[in-house]
């Protein structure tokens, strides 16, 4: 499983990746975490944009600040 992390949680999900390391999992499940930043994603990025590269990469997001309304929103985009 690959995980795009929102710019917003970036040192929650170093904690979370490692507790997750601490109790063995990553010996069981092919978990990853990926960056914004590594991926060339700008943090600015709307949520279309997030949505799209997560769904071509097969990545799951893990956000918290996204937006609800709007023609780009997540909650629209997740919609369509």
């Amino acid at each position: 499983m690959i995980f795009l992390i929102d710019h917003n949680l970036e040192r929650h999900a170093k904690v979370l990746l490692g507790n997750i390391a601490n109790q063995g999992w990553l010996e069981t499940l092919p978990i990853r975490f990926v960056y914004f930043q590594e991926v060339e994603l700008a943090i600015d990025s709307n949520d279309r944009i997030v949505w799209r590269f997560a769904q071509a990469n097969q990545m799951i997001i893990l956000t918290a600040n996204r937006r609800m309304k709007g023609k780009d929103a997540l909650e629209k985009v997740l919609r369509e």
